[in-house]
C-alpha cells in the first residue's frame, strides 16, 4: 500500500536519522540510529554501478568490432543488450526489494555483475557479449532502483530531490570518469581489462554495502509479493498525470544522455581521427557538463520552484539540440559544434533527469521500490529504442543524432507544460 507523505520529514533534515532493523521477537521494527552522511556515502557509491559498465567501454567500441568480427551496429547493441536487461529487471527487483527488504536485494544484484563482468571479459563472440551484457543488466538494475528506493525511505520532499541530485551527480560520474579510464585500458592493455576492472571495483563495492549498508525497510512495511496488489498500484500510479509525466521526460532525457555515449565515440574517433585515449579526455569533459547538471540539480532543488527550473534547464537543452542537428547537417562532423552541443544536452539531461526522478519518487510513502521500478523500466524501455534507433542512423555527422534530439525535446516540453506544477509544491498521490 502507497500513500502520499508530507513534502518533507523532520527526519530528513537531522544529521542523524533512524532506519529499520531486523525487528524483535514480536515482530516490531527496531529503529537504528545511522548517520545520513554514512548512508549517503554508501549510496554514492553504489549507484553508479547501474552505469558504469554503459560508460567506460564506449571508447573500445570501434576496437571490440575488429577483436570480435563482427560489424559495428552488433556491438553498439551490446549498449543495448544491457539497458534491456535492465528493462525487464526493474520492476521485479523493486517488488523482491519491498517485499525482503534493501540489503538482500542489493547484495544479490552486485554478485550478478560482477559474475557477468568476468563472463564479458572472456567472451569470444559478439554473440556471447550481447547475452552477458543482457544478465549483467539485470544486475545493474538492483543498482540503481534499489539504491533510489532507499534514499527515499530514510528522506522526503526538498531533501529527497536533494539527496537524489547528488546520487545523480554519483551517477554522473560514469560518463565523466568511466570513459577516460575505458581509453587509457583500451591504448595501453586491451578492452576486456575494462571488464575486469568494472567487476573489481563491484566487488569492493559489495564488500562495504555487506558492512555497512542498514536495512531502511521495516518488516511492518514490507509488502509480499501479490499480483492483484502490484496491479492496484501500478494502476493508481499510472492514472496520476504527474507520474507519467515526469517518467516520460525522465526517460526522454536519459536517452538524449545515453545516446550521445553510444554515438559520439564514432563521430570523434572515425569522423575527427581520435585516438581511444584522446576519446576518452573528450568524454572526461562532456562528462563535467552532464556532472555540473546532477550537482545543479542537488543545489536548486530547494531554491526554484519545479517548473521554473524544468523549463529553464529545458531551454538549454533545446539549445543544444539544434546546435547538433543545424550544424551537423551544414558543416557535418566540427568539433566545435559537436563538443558545444553535446555539452548543453548533457548538462541539461543532468539536471532534468534527477529532478524528474526525485519528483515521481517523492509522490508517494510505500512500494517505493515498485515505483521506482515501473519509473526507471519505462525509462530503459524508451532508451533502448531510442539507442536501437541511433544504432541505424548514419553516424557520419552529428545531424541525424541532433533531430532525434530535437524530437525528444519536443515531445520532453509538452510533457513538462502539462506535468509540472504550476504551485511550489507538486501533487501528492495516493495509491491503494
Amino acid at each position: 500500500m502507497a500513500t502520499e507523505h508530507p513534502s518533507a520529514g523532520a527526519a530528513a533534515a537531522s544529521p542523524e536519522v533512524r532506519v529499520t532493523g531486523g525487528g524483535d521477537a514480536d515482530g516490531v521494527p527496531a529503529a537504528v540510529p545511522v548517520k545520513a552522511g554514512r548512508l549517503i556515502v554508501l549510496l554514492l557509491a553504489l549507484v553508479p554501478f547501474s552505469q558504469i559498465p554503459l560508460d567506460a567501454y564506449s571508447p573500445a567500441l570501434p576496437q571490440m568490432v575488429e577483436a570480435l568480427n563482427a560489424n559495428p551496429t552488433l556491438i553498439q547493441n551490446t549498449v543495448t543488450a544491457y539497458m534491456l536487461g535492465m528493462s525487464f529487471a526493474l520492476v521485479p527487483a523493486g517488488l523482491l526489494a519491498d517485499a525482503f527488504g534493501r540489503r538482500v536485494v542489493v547484495l544479490a544484484g552486485m554478485v550478478l555483475l560482477i559474475a557477468m563482468s568476468a563472463a564479458c571479459a572472456l567472451a569470444a563472440s559478439a554473440e556471447w557479449m550481447l547475452a552477458f551484457r543482457f544478465v549483467q543488466g539485470l544486475g545493474g538494475s538492483v543498482c540503481l532502483v534499489v539504491g533510489y528506493a532507499i534514499a527515499a525511505d530514510v528522506f522526503r520532499g526538498a531533501k529527497l530531490t536533494s539527496v537524489v541530485g547528488l546520487l545523480g551527480a554519483a551517477w554522473g560520474l560514469a560518463p565523466v570518469l568511466a570513459p577516460a579510464v575505458g581509453g587509457l585500458l583500451v591504448d595501453v592493455m586491451s578492452w576486456r581489462m575494462i571488464f575486469v576492472l568494472i567487476g573489481a571495483m563491484a566487488a569492493v563495492v559489495t564488500v562495504a554495502v555487506y558492512f555497512g549498508l542498514p536495512e531502511t525497510l521495516a518488516p511492518a512495511r514490507r509488502t509480499p509479493v501479490d499480483l492483484r496488489k502490484t496491479l492496484s498500484v501500478a494502476g493508481t500510479a499510472l492514472s496520476n498525470r504527474s507520474f507519467v509525466c515526469y517518467t516520460l521526460v525522465f526517460g526522454a532525457m536519459a536517452s538524449a544522455q545515453l545516446v550521445v555515449g553510444v554515438v559520439a565515440p564514432f563521430l570523434y574517433q572515425d569522423g575527427l581521427g581520435f585516438s581511444p585515449a584522446g576519446y576518452g579526455i573528450v568524454a572526461f569533459l562532456l562528462g563535467g557538463a552532464n556532472l555540473a547538471g546532477e550537482l545543479g540539480c542537488s543545489y536548486f532543488a530547494g531554491r526554484a520552484t519545479p517548473r521554473r527550473l524544468g523549463f529553464a534547464v529545458f531551454g538549454v537543452y533545446m539549445l543544444g539540440a539544434l546546435a547538433l542537428f543545424l550544424f551537423g547537417l551544414a558543416w557535418g562532423t566540427e568539433i566545435v559544434s559537436l563538443s558545444l552541443g553535446c555539452a548543453l544536452v548533457l548538462a541539461a539531461c543532468g539536471l532534468l533527469c534527477p529532478l524528474m526522478y526525485g519528483m515521481t519518487l517523492g509522490l508517494f510513502d510505500r512500494n517505493l521500490g515498485l515505483i521506482g521500478g515501473m519509473t526507471t523500466a519505462a525509462c530503459y524501455f524508451i532508451v533502448s529504442g531510442a539507442m536501437a534507433v541511433a544504432a541505424a542512423l548514419p553516424d557520419h555527422s552529428p545531424g541525424p543524432m541532433g533531430g532525434l534530439f530535437v524530437v525528444l525535446g519536443i515531445v520532453a516540453g509538452g510533457l513538462l507544460f502539462a506535468g509540472l506544477p504550476r504551485a511550489a509544491s507538486h501533487q501528492q498521490a495516493t495509491t491503494p
